[in-house]
């Protein structure tokens, strides 16, 4: 692989799950982590990702209210849409982060009269914008990799609720391993919040279906819907339909 591919390989991975570490692109790239780190390193310099130990983290995840930033924002409007109209009022419904959740918290109806839980720290601002929301920050220590509060504190406390929906982005998702991340920590919140749920509801773009991460959040029976930007009849989208999901 040449340095220009294998860049825009790195920057492509990032685009999609927000975070990648050095050992997973040397495996996938097969060179070593000795080029992975200087191509980061590169990267970092020219201010397109940013750099962390053990691999880096995208810019527009940790700057996301630059939307100009917002990998295939046009997608995520449509997600963001067609999500918003399955939110009623009178709901309590739990979120994590991502900037999928933040552009559904954009497109909700003014009038809608609904309680957010969350411990992504952009999405509590974002939906603090909403005028007639009531916006539950869940309180622990703050992950700066997920921009996302962790910890047994903070899943005691998503424990002691009784949500409507649980609406998660995806990172991951397929239909052998399910639902998957790449962050121990972020894991245990989403399993919380899975449970603590009646219904649960998964949303991204169709890029991110068929692949998986090290660390399985939940199996697809868990799952109750899948909203992506695709029509609910295109056939990416029929091996998840065939395993007991609807699709939005």
């Amino acid at each position: 692989m040449l340095k220009k591919e294998r860049q825009e390989f790195i920057l492509h991975q990032l685009n999609l799950h927000n975070k990648i570490l050095c050992a997973d692109l040397s495996n996938k790239m097969g060179v070593s982590d000795d080029t992975i780190r200087r191509d980061l390193q590169e990267l970092a310099q020219q201010d397109k990702l940013l750099k962390v130990h053990g691999g880096a983290l995208s810019k527009s995840f940790h700057t996301a209210f630059d939307r100009e930033m917002v990998y295939h924002l046009e997608d995520k409007n449509i997600i963001a849409q067609k999500t918003a109209a399955l939110v009623q009022s009178g709901m309590y419904i739990l979120t994590s982060g991502g900037t999928s959740i933040l552009e559904f918290a954009k497109s909700l109806d003014p009038n809608l009269n609904a309680t957010f839980f969350t411990c992504s720290l952009n999405a509590a601002i974002e939906f603090a914008h909403h005028p007639s929301i009531e916006v539950v920050m869940i309180g622990d220590k703050v992950s700066k990799d997920a921009m996302l509060t962790t910890g047994a504190s903070a899943v005691q406390t998503i424990e002691t609720i009784q949500a409507d929906l649980c609406i998660l982005g995806i990172n991951s998702l397929d239909t052998q391993f399910g639902l998957s991340e790449n962050d121990w920590e972020v894991v245990q919140i989403k399993k919380a919040m899975i449970k603590a749920s009646k219904k649960t509801i998964c949303i991204g773009i169709s890029e991110k279906l068929n692949s998986q991460q090290k660390i399985k959040v939940a199996n697809l029976d868990e799952i109750d819907i899948l909203i992506t930007e695709l029509d609910p009849s295109d056939p990416t989208l029929l091996p998840f339909k065939h395993k007991g999901l609807t699709i939005y």
